[in-house]
């Protein structure tokens, strides 16, 4: 027969391997909305942008309560994601401009950032707000810089990507965050709370 220290010592053993989920400290749920940090570096790009369009990056936006978007509004940013991206040719800023990090609406052919300003304007043309919608500089899993559009919800941060018709959680793409427009000024930039760099951000596929 097992001793009464021993039976205790496999008791506590079993608990260990064959816990249920909800036993003691679970694992962390992950984050459906980023953490943003201090202010960092404005993209090259996005400092030419609100040199020729100061309007555009001078909306001072008081703090607010994140909105909850309506089954329409979902469709609204739904369709005008997958519009932006079919409407628009991926060219890189070398190939239209012959120089990178330029920022510009699009009309035909575009680079990433173009996509981005492009789907911000249509959605706030929509009723959608600026502190809402954030310009957003990412990592590529293969390293390369790109820019996408950061919709932010009581549901969490969703993501409008030219490379991807399906809106996302931020969390639930491939991307490593670096730094988005501050939802309290359009022409400040933070950081992401998993770092910042200054990278190029012409990725096209």
């Amino acid at each position: 027969m097992m001793n009464g220290s021993r039976a205790i010592k496999a008791l506590l053993i079993a608990v260990a391997v064959m816990a249920p989920a909800d036993f003691g400290y679970g694992a962390p749920k992950p984050l459906v909305s980023m953490i943003t940090g201090s202010v960092t570096s404005q993209p090259i790009g996005h400092y030419e942008f609100c040199k020729a369009n100061p309007a555009e990056c001078a909306v001072r936006n008081r703090p607010a309560s994140v909105p909850k978007v309506t089954d329409h509004g979902w469709s609204v940013i739904s369709e005008i994601n997958a519009t932006v991206n079919h409407s628009v040719t991926p060219m890189t800023d070398l190939e239209i401009y012959g120089r990178d990090e330029v920022w510009v609406y699009p009309t035909d052919v575009g680079d990433c950032e173009d996509f981005v300003l492009l789907k911000r304007r249509k959605l706030m043309s929509a009723g959608f707000s600026a502190a809402d919608l954030l310009i957003t500089v990412v990592r590529k899993p293969d390293g390369e810089g790109h820019a996408v559009l950061t919709v932010r919800t009581q549901s969490g941060d969703f993501i409008l990507d030219n490379l991807n018709d399906e809106v996302k959680l931020w969390n639930e793409t491939r991307y490593t965050y670096l730094k988005r427009q501050a939802s309290y000024d359009t022409g400040r930039w933070v950081t992401i709370e998993n770092g910042n760099a200054d990278v190029l951000v012409g990725a096209l596929r």
